[in-house]
C-alpha cells in the first residue's frame, strides 16, 4: 500500500463528526420553519442518552416516566406539536402522566429539545 492509498488515522472520527453536523444542518431549516422533518433515529437516541432521558424513559416500558412509545401515542398523529412537546421537555410538567413530576430540562438546548420532541412524535424510531 502506498502512502496515498493509506486511510488517514482520523478518517473515521471525521466521518462521524461530518454525519452529525450534516444531520444538524438538515434539521435546522425544518426547526426554523416550524415544520416536521424526520430526524435520524440514531441522532435522537444519542440525544436521549446525552441528556439522560433514558434514566426515566425507555422505548416501550414505563420506568419513572412514560415510555417513548406512550408519549408518541398520546401526542402523535396531530394531537400535539413538536414545539409543545419541546416546551414541556424544557419547562418540565406535573400531573400529565400521574403523580411523578418531570423536572425541567433547561440544560437541553432548544434545537435538541425540538429534535427529541419530533423524534418522539414520529414514534421514536
Amino acid at each position: 500500500m502506498t502512502e496515498n492509498q493509506r486511510p488517514h488515522r482520523g478518517a473515521g472520527r471525521t466521518a462521524a463528526v461530518s454525519r452529525g453536523v450534516l444531520a444538524s444542518l438538515v434539521a435546522l431549516p425544518c426547526i426554523a420553519a416550524g415544520i416536521a422533518c424526520p430526524a435520524p433515529a440514531s441522532a435522537s437516541q444519542a440525544l436521549a442518552q446525552k441528556y439522560s432521558c433514558v434514566a426515566c424513559h425507555q422505548p416501550a416500558t414505563k420506568v419513572v416516566g412514560p415510555s417513548w412509545k406512550d408519549i408518541g401515542a398520546r401526542y402523535g398523529d396531530g394531537k400535539g406539536t413538536a414545539a409543545q412537546l419541546a416546551a414541556s421537555i424544557k419547562a418540565g410538567s406535573s400531573g400529565k402522566w400521574g403523580s411523578m413530576p418531570m423536572p425541567p430540562q433547561a440544560q437541553v438546548p432548544d434545537a435538541d429539545a425540538q429534535l427529541l420532541a419530533q423524534w418522539l412524535l414520529d414514534g421514536a424510531k
